[in-house]
């Protein structure tokens, strides 16, 4: 996969098609509730339950809403990190450096040139008769799992776009869970300061370089930088808008579904029965708040024979979106303070933020030995989410398991190489980072963070080195044998 990232999502797949294992396609009609969750569970990847394990983007072409019409439902598109960073062009390593890259020189989105190259079709305001999964029996309805929200801040006049949870609660109503203090809740007070409603698209169906700059964390892409210079950039051309046509804001002119719709000043809880909201991307099933945001629709357009792209709450695909973003604003971080890693890897296992990975260059004096560790400690001060960070030399790979053991194993000894950051800001969906589980911390929510040098230190570089296999030379002519003495 090389060239021009690709314009939309129905571009990203027919990249895949032609190849091997890359893509699947189910032509079996299966039901939106469990059905899409049950089938697609063994390509999911860890933190989902076993036995899975990272598999290809899935293609189900019929799948069967509350009522209405089968449609089709793509999951598992960025189920790997090779092919995430495939579908720009690039590899793994190379995609947080075009990111970093991308916010250094945005290009901002442009109005369509062409309108009638992006038919639409406008759908009933029934958000119950689109094929939107639902994971578990225990959930609290079917999740937008890929709702890409764009908005634009009514004091500063920037968009902002990102992905959020959003229950459907009714036909044309969704609950959203936004973090406090990001853009789109600052936003919406905004409006609602100004006594209305804050306009919204919502967006399911989008081109690589577009959702993956909606997952960058802010400290990557701050406030005042609109998410869509970003991918314009990362795309290699700029993000084409239209107006919505029922409320004043723009959408994405290629997504494959819109909602455009309004963030109300009205709340309601996400699970009226009950404490469960649906599975965490970090492998837990998510609780339930008791009050968020309502955002009412005001109308469903959708381009002929959509595809409504959603994601396991669990899985290897959440934590390949949130991961890249996370190691481009790790870079960045270390690079200001000067002491640049030779790479970053947000491990999926930790859900592409918990545990950060950092390859070193070869170390120049034994000052590096104290400079890797104190690198690792601001990553774990900057990042409130980051919990654990494991050091490794450059001829470990970061992308084999394998190897992070074996560095693990052979390359640390815990009474040397250890150190733990008591009582640390941390996430609480984190179930062990819980008053219940170490009385050590100060509240809920806090942690002991974490930092493994598995590098080499200086003094011993001569006693570790790895060998290779040596490539046979061109043999010599061989000469012929002498005649044996008689």
């Amino acid at each position: 996969m090389s060239g021009p990232a690709p314009v939309d999502l129905r571009h990203a797949l027919a990249t895949l098609d032609p190849l091997p294992g890359e893509l699947v396609r189910v032509a079996e009609e299966l039901p939106a509730r469990y059905g899409v969750s049950a089938h697609y569970a063994r390509w999911a990847g860890a933190p989902a339950a076993p036995p899975t394990g990272p598999g290809p983007a899935v293609l189900f072409d019929r799948v069967r809403p509350e009522h209405g019409p089968s449609r089709a439902v793509l999951m598992g598109l960025y189920g790997t990190r090779r092919r995430a960073a495939g579908l720009l062009g690039c590899t793994p390593a190379e995609l947080p450096h075009r990111l970093l890259a991308a916010v250094a020189a945005p290009r901002p989105p442009v109005p369509a040139a062409d309108p009638a190259r992006w038919p639409r079709r406008t759908l009933p305001v029934d958000l119950t008769a689109l094929p939107v999964p639902v994971l578990t029996d225990a959930d609290a309805g079917p999740y937008l799992t890929l709702g890409a929200v764009l908005a634009t801040d009514p004091d500063t006049g920037v968009r902002n776009l990102s992905v959020h949870r959003m229950c459907v609660q009714g036909p044309d109503t969704l609950t959203i869970w936004m973090v406090p203090g990001r853009d789109l809740e600052l936003a919406h007070q905004a409006a609602l300061r100004r006594g209305r409603p804050l306009p919204v698209a919502v967006h399911l169906g989008l081109g690589p370089a577009v959702l993956l700059s909606s997952c960058c964390p802010t400290s990557l892409v701050p406030p005042e930088l609109d998410e869509l210079a970003v991918a314009g950039a990362l795309a290699g051309r700029p993000v084409e808008l239209l107006r919505c046509g029922t409320v004043d804001a723009e959408y994405i002119a290629h997504a494959e579904y819109v909602l455009e719709g309004e963030l109300l000043a009205e709340r309601a809880p996400e699970n009226p029965d009950g404490a469960v909201a649906t599975p965490e991307f970090l492998g837990y099933q998510g609780r339930a708040h008791p009050s968020l945001p309502l955002l009412r629709v005001t109308a469903i357009t959708a381009r002929e024979n959509p595809i409504l792209q959603a994601v396991s709450g669990p899985g290897h695909e959440q934590s390949v979106l949130l991961g890249f973003g996370m190691e481009a604003a790790v870079l960045d971080l270390l690079r200001r303070r000067g002491t640049p890693a030779r790479a970053a890897h947000c491990h999926t296992a930790g859900g592409g933020q918990l545990m950060v990975v950092l390859q070193w260059p070869a170390k120049r004096s034994p000052a590096d030995d104290t400079a890797v560790r104190d690198a690792a400690e601001a990553v774990l001060d900057g990042f409130r989410m980051a919990k654990l960070v494991l050091c490794v030399d450059e001829d470990v790979d970061l992308e084999s398991d394998q190897d992070l053991w074996w560095a693990m194993v052979t390359r640390f000894q815990a009474d040397q190489d250890l150190r733990v950051l008591p009582d640390r800001e941390g996430f609480p969906l984190d179930p062990s980072q819980h008053t219940g589980y170490s009385p050590s911390l100060s509240a809920d929510g806090r942690t002991a963070k974490a930092v493994f040098d598995c590098t080499v230190p200086y003094a011993q570089r001569d006693r570790f080195h790895r060998p290779r296999f040596t490539e046979p030379s061109r043999p010599a002519p061989r000469r012929p044998a002498a005649p044996l003495p008689r």
